[in-house]
Parts: structure tokens; C-alpha cells; sequence
């Protein structure tokens, strides 16, 4: 070879590595951009995931959604009167105590300033007002009487009888049964830091300190609502459906560990199922044995993100969630150019084959779940089939690092988690269950940001198990939690008969414990 041939053979090869260089960041790049546009999306944009129904369809709709057993619906021509319904005030006022107010004329205005006869009450005219009354606090004394018989007295025989008076909800304490549940649904419903209520409380002129706070929300935490952790925890691991979740903790002082350390906070909660139960479970590690330990005895499902850490837990299906992978597409989709958003591009027919069994879940939401598993398989299964078929035509097409390789991947990896939700009537589509469950405490964590110590964090877990499985059974947090307070101490709570009553769904509840539903228009 001449050099002339080498010199052209050297400049060929540095052409060829200066092109395979330049395709390598010009795909670093186009990362980069999507990275960025989606952070800026996450940052700024709006955070709902809803598709339009303007947006190009893929699938013919006429012969996929046509259902030759349905029948077409009666047109029957209705004549009525229309009743005036009723309006936005009376919603909002629906179910709240009303206080009368009278405003009337005294007997010597009474008097027509025409003839000076006496005036007669022709009719009434009525506005209504809200009236909001602050929180209060006062003093309750128990004042025990003590009984003696004088007669004994003279003999020196004399029995000393006492008035009962209930137990405290903590011994030696000025702590109250509605100071505990006011504290408590601040802290854990209205995500307001102990800090900051020892201020409001000072600004009514209550010195009560946070450190004293927190020692009752531990205290009383332990002593009365872990009987009813247990007791909802036993009765969690009998249902056959569950869904879990977790999410960040960070507690300064554990034993070993920086104060920056993460610690997590898991979720497990039912389904479908009456009587919901929510459960959150403290640990210090994302680690599999902690799901392992908690739902030992359980045998079912379990619905979950794309997490492996639940991959080892015996005797479980695991169900993946759909919203994950159809919020892939979505972010792939929303990453690309403007003018390729509206396109038929493959982000959108991935999109479009998540929007697809979720159209069809909607349909059957109110189906029994013999229905639903019936209808799955006859609606559900065949989309799920074209989109595995069509997931593995693009995988050798998408780069791997993309947003859209992401989301192919994801539903790749996670694809007979995705398909499991055929298996049974009563299983969902997502996640978003649990997601919701573990809402309260993510907005609250924001408020407060970080446990003290594992006590506390432990205490937290079981009282916001004990709030949000109250809301979702529709019951108060406030009037529960007080009620809680007040006759726990009371009994003996290993009975278990007797713990059952305080359930959330126990029909021994106080009426006022019970959530007012307010009438929709």
C-alpha cells in the first residue's frame, strides 16, 4: 500500500469515528433536551395526565368498542314540571347546626304610625350567615367525692366509699381526650407542625409547650391506638386484594445513622373491598424483608409500582400498575417538539394503547367481578395481546436512554405484573389507590419535613393509619379520635370483642363520629 492509499485509508477511519462520535452526542443531546423539557414540564406545567378527546385515534373504534350483545337504549318522550333544585348556599349549609337569631319590634314600636293602632306580624324576612366559633379551651375539673357512714364512724368500723370518675387518657397529665384529638388532627390531617400550634395556642392563651405535644401524640399513640394497629393489621392480611407503596422518611436520631440518613415510610391498604383499612409501617431501609415481615400470612394480590423490592414476598401475585406505564408515554410524548405532539409518533400509540383499557375499565366500573374478569378477556385481553406484539417491534427501534426506550422497557420488564389484573374480578388497572393513601403523609412531611426520633416515627405511622383508614371508612378524625380517647382507657383492649367495637365501621360508633354527606346538585 503507497502512502497515499494509507493517508486516504487514515483520513476514512477518522471520518467514520468523527461520524459515529457526532451521532453518539447528537443522541446525548436529544436526551439532554428531553430531559430538560420534561423537568421544565414537571416544574411549571400542569400535572394532569388527561388525554384529549380531540387527539388522533389509532384504533377503529366502530369495530373495537362494538358490542353486538348491548342493547340500544329506549327513546321515550317525558313531559314534567321542572322543580327548582337546590342551590350552591344550601349545599354549603347542609348538615350544620342552626342557631336562630329573632329580630323583632318591641311592644311599644309595635304602633302604625298612620292611625296608632297595634301592628300585626304580616310575614318574615331571613338571611343566613356562617358563623365560624374558634377553638376554645377551658379547665375540667374532676372532682371525686368521698363517702362515709357516721354511724360506723362512732364505732371505728366506717367503710370509705368514692365516686367513680373515668380513667385519663394519660395518668398524672393535664392531657384531655379532646386536647389529644385536637393536637393530633392538626398535626396529621391538617399537616400544621407542633411548632406552629404552640403558637396559635399561645395566641389563645394556652401555654402548652410542643415538647409536651409530642409526648402525648407518642404516648397515647402507643398506649391506645397500637391495640387497634394490630387489630386492623390482622384483619388486613385476610383479604385477598392489597396494594402498597413507599416513600421517604428522614428521622435524625437513629442509632448508627447520619441524621440525613433516609428511612421510609410503607403503605399497605385493600381494595374494592367494604370496610377499608390503610396502614402505614415505619422502617428504616428500603429493603425487601420489611414488606417480607409485614404481610406474613397474607396470600393473594398485591398491587405495585415497578419496585423489585416486593419481587420476594411468598405466596404473592404481584399486579403492576398501568398508570406507570402509561405516564412513560405520556412524558416521552410530552418531551418531543410541539410540532410532532399531535402526530401519529409512536409515543402516541403507546399512549393510546394505556388509554385503551382504561376507557374500557371505565365502562365496567360498576360491574360485579364476575363481570369485569368476563368482560376483561373479551375487551381487555386482545389490546393487551396487539400491544406486547407491538412493545417488541419497538424495542430494536428505540434508543434505549430515551424517554420513549424508558417506557418501552419499563412495560417490557414489567409485563406479566401488567397482565395479572385478568386473574380476578376484584383486582385494579393502577396503583392509584395507594398513591392516594400516601398523600396525606407526603403533603404533611412538607410541613414538617423530618421525624425527631424512631418513637416519633413510629407514633406517626400508627396515628395517621389510624386518620386516613377514619376517612376512608367516612368517619370524623376529630369526634373518632376524641371518642377513641375517652373509652379506651376504659376497658380492657386485649379483649378483642370489646376492641372491635371501636373499629371504624362498628356499629357502636356515636352518631356524631359518623362524616355529614353533603347533597350534590
Amino acid at each position: 500500500m503507497t502512502n497515499q492509499e494509507k493517508a486516504i485509508q487514515q483520513l476514512q477511519d477518522r471520518c467514520a469515528k468523527q461520524e459515529r462520535q457526532i451521532a453518539e452526542l447528537k443522541s446525548q443531546n436529544d436526551w439532554l433536551k428531553e430531559q430538560f423539557k420534561l423537568n421544565q414540564k414537571r416544574q411549571f406545567g400542569s400535572s394532569s395526565e388527561a388525554s384529549s378527546p380531540d387527539q388522533i385515534q389509532l384504533f377503529n373504534e366502530t369495530e373495537k368498542e362494538a358490542d353486538a350483545s348491548a342493547k340500544e337504549p329506549e327513546l321515550e318522550e317525558i313531559t314534567y314540571k321542572r322543580r327548582k333544585s337546590k342551590g350552591q348556599r344550601d349545599i354549603q349549609l347542609d348538615g350544620l347546626e342552626e342557631e336562630v337569631v329573632e329580630h323583632r319590634l318591641s311592644s311599644e314600636e309595635q304602633v302604625c304610625s298612620c292611625c296608632g293602632d297595634n301592628l300585626h306580624e304580616m310575614s318574615t324576612e331571613e338571611r343566613r350567615e356562617l358563623k365560624i366559633v374558634p377553638a376554645k379551651a377551658k379547665v375540667l375539673r374532676h372532682i371525686k367525692f368521698v363517702y362515709s357512714c357516721r354511724k360506723c364512724d362512732r364505732e371505728n368500723t366506717s367503710p370509705v366509699k368514692t365516686a367513680p370518675s373515668p380513667n385519663p387518657v394519660i395518668s398524672g397529665s393535664l392531657a384531655s381526650p379532646s386536647s389529644v384529638a385536637y393536637i393530633m388532627t392538626q398535626k396529621y390531617l391538617e399537616a400544621q407542625p407542633l411548632y406552629r400550634q404552640e403558637q396559635n395556642l399561645s395566641r389563645l392563651g394556652i401555654k402548652l409547650s410542643r415538647q409536651t405535644m409530642a409526648n402525648w401524640m407518642i404516648k397515647t399513640a402507643n398506649d391506645w391506638l397500637t391495640p387497634l394497629y394490630n387489630r386492623l393489621h390482622e384483619m388486613l392480611i385476610n383479604h385477598k386484594a392489597l396494594h402498597a407503596d413507599e416513600t421517604t422518611l428522614q428521622v435524625l436520631k437513629e442509632d448508627g445513622r447520619k441524621a440525613s440518613s433516609k428511612s421510609f415510610l410503607w403503605l399497605y391498604r385493600t381494595g374494592k373491598e367494604a370496610s377499608p383499612i390503610v396502614l402505614y409501617d415505619y422502617q428504616t431501609t428500603r429493603a425487601s424483608k420489611h414488606p417480607i415481615k409485614f404481610l406474613k400470612g397474607f396470600e393473594g394480590y398485591l398491587h405495585v409500582d415497578g419496585y423489585p423490592g416486593y419481587n420476594d414476598i411468598p405466596n404473592v401475585s404481584l399486579v403492576g400498575c398501568w398508570s406507570h406505564a402509561r405516564r412513560k408515554f405520556d412524558e416521552a410524548l410530552k418531551a418531543l417538539p410541539k410540532d410532532k405532539q399531535n402526530a401519529d409518533v409512536a409515543s402516541r400509540q403507546g399512549l393510546e394503547y394505556c388509554n385503551k383499557l382504561f376507557a374500557i375499565e371505565r365502562d365496567i366500573k360498576d360491574k360485579s367481578k364476575e363481570e369485569r374478569y368476563k368482560i376483561r378477556h373479551e375487551r381487555s385481553f386482545p389490546v393487551i395481546q396487539e400491544f406486547g406484539t407491538w412493545l417488541e417491534e419497538q424495542k430494536s427501534k428505540a434508543l434505549p436512554k430515551s424517554a420513549f426506550g424508558k417506557a418501552v422497557s419499563y412495560c417490557l420488564n414489567q409485563w406479566d405484573k401488567l397482565n395479572t389484573f385478568l386473574e380476578y374480578g376484584d383486582l385494579e388497572l393502577d396503583n392509584n389507590r395507594a398513591e392516594r393513601s400516601i398523600k396525606p403523609f407526603v403533603i404533611g412531611r412538607k410541613n414538617w419535613m423530618f421525624a425527631n426520633t424512631p418513637k416519633g416515627a413510629k407514633s406517626s405511622a400508627l396515628i395517621y393509619s389510624i386518620i386516613e383508614t377514619a376517612k376512608e371508612n367516612e368517619i370524623n378524625p376529630f369526634n373518632y379520635l376524641q371518642f377513641l380517647f375517652e373509652n379506651l382507657p376504659q376497658i380492657d383492649i386485649n379483649d378483642q370483642e370489646k376492641l372491635d367495637k371501636f373499629l371504624p365501621w362498628s356499629e357502636d360508633l356515636p352518631g356524631n363520629c359518623k362524616l355529614q354527606k353533603t347533597q350534590s346538585k
